[in-house]
């Protein structure tokens, strides 16, 4: 089947304008599940609208959750402090958060529940996860390992000790941190074999829980400790989309422009804010980058890379091949289909062989990216296409999963984008 293609006519000036971000997807999926599981009403500012958090959203009303969206950043929660029991299973499209956050929210549910999702979810590994909510003592399987996973639900779960894998995705321990604070009793959790890669996001989804009331602390680096009692209902804004502002930064970089997002990086508390630094630092990036802690940046950092004066190695970034897709043979294969010899995969390192060479180099023949369905790939091989005729980018709607006016961002600071209809 054919998909849209949008081909992006390199820019001969640099970027100027002023961009209002998206909310972060991060903070949005935690806010409307915390606000879904406390009780009482929340009013959720500054959120994301796109096609995870719609997902969410959706899945939340079908337990009994109460959503009142009041314009296109404002809704207002209603939850009772448990979840009721959906008439259909949950489909959450190819939503990572979302599916995993809920595969563990829907232990409060007194029944069964069936958590799926498109054909790229389905092949997205969740079973660590079900480990962990077995050893709770909540009746989780799944036949494949992945999604639809079926969840026999008595409203309850064990509290206590819980030992977590440190190469696990960050997002399941966030799961397992938001239903603990829902138990009986305290939850202590252990993270075993090293560090977890993007702990960030940890921090982030305590300081959720913590504007929700409950009571979260660190005691190490391997330790997580949620004192039960549940959530009270509040008023929270949501700050914009660190991810996503990368993006921006590296295009005004990239062009010599000025691209004015409103918010400083180091206000930002998303782990994503880190790339800011590394992005600054163009054409001189550094030649080893650690992308453990900024994981959803390391596609817009390696379309950077391209040009950079220097080879870069991009390393601990093994989890980005359970995305969305396989992110690390996606962006080699983008790469590659730019230039023979671009990237190079050793083990889950990347390499990007870049040159500032690169930059305005004549193509014979259109570089097509194949976005895999992924939004990440879409918007961080455009800025590619700033530099670089011929690059055409393959299924460019998947954006909408995230940044859903990301085209027309780009068209606001004078980039030229068609995309075309199959």
């Amino acid at each position: 089947m054919s998909l849209p293609v949008a081909r992006i006519t390199p820019v001969t000036q640099p970027l100027v304008g002023r961009v209002t971000l998206p909310g972060s997807k991060s903070v949005t999926n935690r806010a409307l599940l915390v606000a879904g599981m406390a009780r009482g009403t929340s009013r959720l500012t500054g959120i994301l609208r796109s096609d995870d958090t719609h997902y969410m959203m959706t899945a939340l009303r079908a337990m009994g959750v109460g959503i009142t969206e009041l314009d296109e950043t404002t809704v207002e929660v209603t939850g009772t402090g448990t979840l009721h029991a959906a008439e259909e299973p949950l489909f959450l499209g190819n939503a990572g958060t979302a599916t995993r956050f809920l595969t563990a929210a829907v232990a409060l549910v007194d029944g069964t529940t069936i958590v799926s999702g498109d054909e790229h979810m389905q092949k997205r590994p969740i079973a660590p996860l079900l480990d962990t909510l077995q050893a709770m003592g909540v009746d989780a399987s799944s036949d494949t390992g992945c999604p639809p996973v079926t969840v026999r639900g008595t409203g309850t779960f064990q509290s206590g000790e819980i030992e977590v894998s440190g190469k696990l995705s960050s997002q399941y321990i966030s799961a397992i941190m938001m239903l603990a604070a829902m138990g009986d009793g305290e939850t202590r959790i252990t993270i075993t074999g090293g560090q977890i890669g993007a702990v960030g996001y940890l921090h982030i989804t305590a300081a959720v829980m913590r504007a929700f009331g409950a009571t979260v602390e660190f005691p190490s680096d391997s330790e997580i400790i949620v004192a039960p009692g549940g959530y009270t209902a509040t008023d929270y804004h949501v700050e914009p989309d660190a991810s996503a502002a990368t993006y921006l930064w590296a295009a005004e970089k990239l062009t010599g422009g000025r691209i004015d997002i409103g918010v400083a990086p180091e206000d930002m508390n998303q782990p994503d804010a880190k790339a800011y630094d590394i992005i600054a630092a163009f054409p001189q990036m550094p030649a080893e980058i650690d992308g453990s802690q900024m994981q959803d940046a390391i596609p817009t950092l390696a379309v950077l890379a391209a040009f950079n004066h220097t080879p870069v190695r991009f390393t601990g970034i093994e989890n980005l091949r359970v995305k969305e897709c396989d992110r690390i043979d996606a962006v080699h294969k983008g790469l590659t289909a730019i230039h023979e010899g671009l990237a190079t995969v050793e083990g889950d390192d990347l390499i990007v062989n870049g040159s500032l060479a690169l930059a305005g180099q004549a193509r014979n023949s259109i570089s097509l990216i194949d976005s895999h369905a992924d939004h990440r790939i879409a918007m961080s091989f455009a800025l590619a296409a700033l530099h670089l005729p011929g690059v055409t980018i393959e299924d460019p709607d998947c954006v909408s999963k995230t940044f859903p006016d990301y085209w027309e961002v780009l068209r606001g600071l004078g980039v030229e984008v068609n995309i075309t209809q199959p």
